[in-house]
């Protein structure tokens, strides 16, 4: 009702366009430039795949993506895993469960910065040497409702009444769990997964603050690389970031469709 009185309203069509291309223009020039043959990143001379070949055989952007990669992994796994058992135990009502939900998601509320500045100030008074673990375990962290909220509602859509046929057929809980609460589970888990791998491997402002010597990951180098100035070899970095990201969240969304269809 309310979006068919916003249609009615003057210059809407008009005003989101404008709001559209203001949001993704950008992002269609720098898509553009990374394939510009010049070195200047804006001004265009021809169409070239060239800076794709320098960055895929730069050694310290394979070293970036490397830890990169190895981070997102680990701080997938671990966040995935956290946040289901998180999911099962919240799962039934309980005294204070409105409070224990709102603190699992409260990375999502919290601004990054603040997220980050108490992650490392934590890192300090521990006594632990900032490098990739700590990059690792705050990512885990970070990415733990990222992962809990598909698998979340995927509980609230079950049929509670395969849960109690198994109960009837006496199966412990242990085995209700490996053999429906885990298969009916599953799209929504890896889901959540994806969307954490995405989180972690995009994320700058976390990393920025707890990464330590030989723990540069991708955003962090291209941020350190754009002191010096836009380049087609940052244009090209993030266009494939840009890629990478898309594909993965497409694919998180069709598993979570794909799990709400097959109940």
């Amino acid at each position: 009702m309310i979006a068919a009185h916003l249609k009615k309203l003057p210059l809407t069509r008009e005003t989101s366009l404008l709001v559209l291309a203001y949001l993704y223009l950008p992002i269609l020039v720098l898509i553009a430039y990374s394939f510009n043959a010049n070195r200047t990143a804006t001004v265009w001379t021809e169409f070239s795949f060239a800076w794709y070949g320098r960055i895929l055989a730069n050694p310290s952007i394979q070293a970036a993506a490397l830890n990169s990669v190895i981070v997102a992994s680990i701080a997938t796994v671990c966040a995935t895993a956290i946040a289901l058992l998180a999911a099962l135990a919240t799962y039934k009502p309980f005294y204070g469960q409105k409070m224990v939900e709102g603190g699992i998601n409260l990375p999502l509320i919290l601004p990054e910065i603040v997220t980050a500045v108490a992650t490392l100030l934590l890192f300090m008074a521990l006594g632990i040497k900032l490098g990739l673990l700590t990059v690792i375990i705050a990512h885990i962290g970070f990415c733990i409702p990222f992962a809990y909220l598909p698998i979340r509602a995927r509980l609230n859509d079950l049929d509670k009444s395969l849960l109690e046929a198994a109960n009837d057929l006496y199966a412990n809980p242990l085995h209700t769990f490996r053999r429906v609460t885990l298969p009916l589970l599953f799209p929504a888990v890896l889901s959540g997964a994806v969307l954490a791998f995405v989180v972690s491997l995009d994320d700058f402002i976390m990393t920025f603050f707890v990464a330590g010597p030989g723990s540069t990951t991708l955003p962090v180098y291209i941020f350190s690389a754009i002191k010096a100035g836009v380049t087609p070899e940052i244009n090209a970095i993030s266009t494939l970031m840009l890629v990478i990201s898309i594909v993965l969240v497409v694919f998180s969304f069709w598993l979570g469709q794909r799990g709400r269809t097959t109940t």
